[in-house]
């Protein structure tokens, strides 16, 4: 990868120096009504490339500034799902004790209040 990374900085820079080196002619550049200057096309245009290659590293910084903070934020939302997690499962706890607490009163299934079956008498028939 480190080669890879090298032949392309390589070419670039060698692109860069073919570039400068065949395009020396004068270009007339107008900033404002009134305000001309007059530069070799290759400085402008590296001049133009290394504004645009900072504006693209401002943004990359911004972007990643972004994303820490929504990191951050997403990390301060999660620890207080944790904890209201925490306090459903200590509450769901809470009511099944108390269910237990309350099916150990009631009366047994098999008690009095239930119609008892009784042995069926046997009838002869004579």
């Amino acid at each position: 990868m480190r080669q890879l990374n090298f032949l392309l900085i390589f070419s670039f820079g060698l692109a860069a120096v073919t570039f400068t080196l065949e395009n020396t002619e004068p270009t007339t550049v107008h900033f404002l009504p009134g305000m001309a200057t007059t530069l070799p096309l290759a400085v402008l245009l590296l001049l133009v490339a290394g504004i645009g290659a900072t504006a693209a590293w401002i943004f990359a910084v911004w972007s990643g500034v972004v994303k820490k903070v929504e990191t951050l934020q997403e990390s301060g939302e999660l620890e207080a799902q944790q904890v209201r997690i925490q306090e459903l499962e200590n509450d769901l706890q809470r009511y099944r004790a108390t269910v237990d607490a309350q099916l150990s009163l009631l009366p047994a299934a098999g008690g009095s209040s239930a119609p008892s079956a009784a042995p069926a008498e046997t009838m002869s028939v004579d």
